[in-house]
């Protein structure tokens, strides 16, 4: 049986999602299959950019705004008529029969899928005396797989690790242990790190800015470690990365990757810093996923950050805040956590009444109101108090475009800091004291470095972004259940979490039927 493949019209990777929806199921454009396909580097291109596309997918909702709702971030908000997945999602309590969580399983095995198609074909094409364009590709496709195996890894715990397209006897894989999975996502990282060159493409205008570098696959590695040291008590990854060897990889990304801090954190975030915005090709940008508003309201392309609208304020614009579902109404906790001396406050959340922003929760039928929402990634309006996107002709719910950053060299240097720390002690203080200078615009606010300022220092950092609920579960289920525990005003912000999860995601129930059960559900959710 021939497996299909479809061609991509694409120009350059800038464009990253105007690929079909569905890269199994619909009739391929062409007659072209994958036996007589993969002959010539620009072929090569077209299936590299096929497993980049998936990466767009990510940020429609997934797990970004699932593991901020369901960590002490974030409750789950939305509005009052809107379903209660949300609220089941912030209180542990999902029920299975609502398929939820399938998005980040799909869209990861989706990826991986489209990353063997690229490696098991690469010997196909003709690359003439350009191997080191081969070597390349090789690299970036298999960050990507490591990628996606380690999102869905971290938020499932066992899941099966693919190095190479299922055959019809695979269909019903069973999970593996997660050494196996994180042997795969470490040796891939590893390839990645070694064989990619020492560009940098954070520069204006740059038309590779988004493509996977030397130095992101250092990062990624480093967090890789970090996490299944900490969630499974291992003292390596997987046997392929010894702590020494992670210290290495990230101390190179700091000292040598040319990228640095963006002077103000606020510019960093358009809804925070309006005329004054960095720019999304700043120097802090290690890895991005990147969306532009091009698709002008076609809901057939997927060129936008389809996610934006889903912590935009609810009912309307607001101020510069523009429009959107207000899901994810930010915990009053963390935002107490900040000195008010400390930049990240003002920048990281929208404050509606000390900003004298009259917000009418009630009127605008926002559920779970604390006062609270994202001003990181907030869509902005125009000072006519149009949205800009709709303002430049797209639709507000699909056409936003604000890249989202999975890596920024803040991380990178919290990262050093942490795995510095009890070897190289000053090495850890000093990126730490880098951070928090720029947080404070002084260095008075200086703290000793230990491996608690540090993890506190991550909480406040990189709220929002998608790493909070996996930093508790690197800490252990006491001090996740200390953190995410809510008993703090009414019953509609009750909140306690289940340690008998292992701190593991509900698993699709679709995926449990069709794998005949062999695959089982996580425990804590039967």
């Amino acid at each position: 049986m021939k497996t299909y493949i479809k061609l991509f019209a694409l120009s350059s990777l800038l464009v990253l999602g105007s690929c079909s929806e569905d890269f199994l199921e619909n009739e391929p454009y062409t007659d072209k299959v994958t036996e007589n396909f993969y002959k010539t580097p620009s072929d090569a291109f077209e299936g590299l950019v096929a497993v980049y596309d998936i990466l767009q997918r990510e940020a429609y909702g997934t797990q970004l705004i699932v593991s901020e709702q369901a960590s002490d971030n974030c409750f789950g908000g939305f509005g009052l008529a809107d379903p209660t997945v949300d609220l089941q999602w912030d209180r542990f309590q999902y029920t299975t029969d609502k398929d939820m969580n399938a998005p980040t399983w799909t869209n990861s095995y989706l990826g991986i899928y489209r990353a063997n198609v690229l490696l098991e074909n690469l010997n196909n094409v003709n690359w003439g005396s350009d191997t080191a364009l081969k070597t390349r590709y090789e690299a970036e496709a298999r960050f990507l797989r490591a990628h996606f195996h380690f999102q869905a890894a971290k938020m499932f715990g066992d899941i099966i690790p693919l190095d190479h397209t299922v055959t019809t006897s695979e269909f019903e894989l069973p999970r593996q242990a997660p050494e196996v999975t994180y042997a795969l996502i470490a040796n891939d990282l590893k390839f990645a790190a070694d064989n990619l060159g020492p560009e940098n493409y954070s520069q204006a205008g740059n038309a590779n800015y988004g493509r996977i570098t030397k130095w992101a696959a250092e990062a990624y590695l480093a967090r890789t470690f970090l996490f299944y040291t900490g969630a499974y008590s291992k003292p390596d990854l997987a046997g392929v990365i010894t702590k020494a060897q992670a210290v290495t990889y990230i101390n190179d990304a700091v000292n040598n990757s040319g990228h640095g801090l963006v002077a103000d954190f606020a510019n960093l975030w358009l809804a925070a810093s309006f005329e004054n915005f960095a720019g999304e090709d700043n120097t802090e940008m290690v890895w991005a996923v990147r969306f532009n508003g091009s698709g002008k309201g076609n809901w057939d392309l997927h060129e936008g950050n389809r996610f934006q609208v889903n912590i935009a304020p609810r009912g309307g614009a607001i101020g510069r805040y523009a429009t959107g579902w207000g899901g994810a109404t930010v915990n009053p906790k963390l935002v107490a956590a900040y000195d008010n001396a400390d930049t990240r406050k003002a920048a990281s959340f929208i404050n509606y009444a000390g900003e004298g922003l009259n917000f009418d929760a009630q009127a605008r039928e926002q559920r779970q109101y604390t006062g609270y929402s994202w001003k990181k990634y907030c869509p902005i309006t125009n000072e006519a108090g149009t949205a800009v996107v709709e303002a430049n002709g797209g639709n507000f719910q699909i056409d936003n475009y604000q890249d989202y950053a999975i890596i920024r060299f803040a991380d990178v240097l919290l990262m050093a800091a942490e795995l510095n720390l009890g070897t190289n002690d000053a090495v850890a203080q000093t990126n730490l004291d880098r951070v928090r200078d720029r947080a404070f615009k002084n260095t008075t606010h200086r703290i000793p470095v230990t491996k608690a300022a540090i993890m506190e220092e991550r909480r406040l950092e990189l709220a929002l972004e998608g790493l909070r609920y996996f930093d508790l579960i690197r800490q252990g289920m006491p001090a996740m259940k200390a953190a995410i525990d809510n008993n703090t005003g009414d019953s509609q912000f009750a909140v306690s979490f289940r340690p008998e999860t292992l701190g593991w995601f509900a698993l699709p129930q679709s995926q449990i039927v069709l794998s005949n059960n062999t695959i089982q559900q996580n425990p804590g959710w039967n």
